[in-house]
């Protein structure tokens, strides 16, 4: 009797950076934005460098914190969801696995496979894991995908932080007079770099990602700087 043997070949899917390139790309794109904004404002509003620079620090350390305790409170709601979900899923495969079997069957003809290769399907998941079966393919729960909050909340504090280092860095090295204009400056050369930073990991044309980020950061740097310039004292 032949044998086949097959061998596996390596593959890269630009999919497999997703999770993880959003969350460290909102990060630290917050953190530019925000303390670059921050410093934009009160600066326009002619406050001392000493003021500024510490509206920089408190500006990274409250992003940071607020970015992970939101990160961890929703991504430990969606967490709670899928351990609910999973709970009820396994009363159901207790209380009616024949259901439970056509359910999945008709998940994988949705999906192109005949009837009876379906069912053999179905069957075979089952009876090496039912739940883990169900959970994928019905609920779309997977362990490479299950929600981790601790893990999401260190992550966005720690792109956050990155992010707002850079501005901050510009604040303590900048000359005073024109301090203004560097953070502006340097904050759309940072946002510029990583939107190109993104997309090349991402796979998508380097260009357009960098000035969308860039615009829209010079938005909110222009909005915020003509608050502080509105509402500040004179110079």
């Amino acid at each position: 009797m032949t044998k086949f043997h097959f061998r596996a070949h390596p593959e890269h899917h630009r999919t497999e950076h997703v999770g993880w390139l959003r969350a460290a790309v909102l990060g630290a794109n917050d953190g530019i934005i925000s303390t670059a904004s921050l410093v934009a404002g009160v600066a326009a509003a002619h406050a001392s460098h000493a003021s500024i620079i510490t509206t920089a620090v408190a500006g990274l350390v409250a992003g940071a914190m607020s970015m992970a305790a939101g990160e961890f409170v929703s991504v430990y709601s969606q967490a709670d969801t899928e351990t609910a979900d999973l709970a009820r899923e396994k009363e159901e495969l207790n209380a009616s696995p024949e259901a439970e079997h056509r359910e999945l069957s008709a998940i994988y003809v949705k999906r192109g496979l005949d009837h009876e290769l379906a069912d053999k399907v179905a069957a075979q998941l089952m009876a090496h894991n039912a739940l883990a079966a169900h959970a994928r393919d019905e609920l779309g729960i997977s362990e490479s995908l299950s929600a981790r909050p601790v893990q999401a909340a260190m992550a966005s504090a720690g792109s956050f932080a990155v992010g707002a280092a850079m501005p901050l860095a510009v604040v303590l090295l900048a000359p005073e007079q024109n301090l203004l204009y560097w953070v502006v400056a340097t904050a759309i050369i940072f946002l510029a770099l990583l939107g190109a930073a993104a997309a090349a990991v991402g796979g998508t044309p380097l260009l357009r990602s960098a000035l969308r980020v860039a615009f829209w950061g010079t938005f909110a740097m222009g909005v915020t700087a003509g608050v502080g310039a509105a509402f500040g004292a004179p110079a």
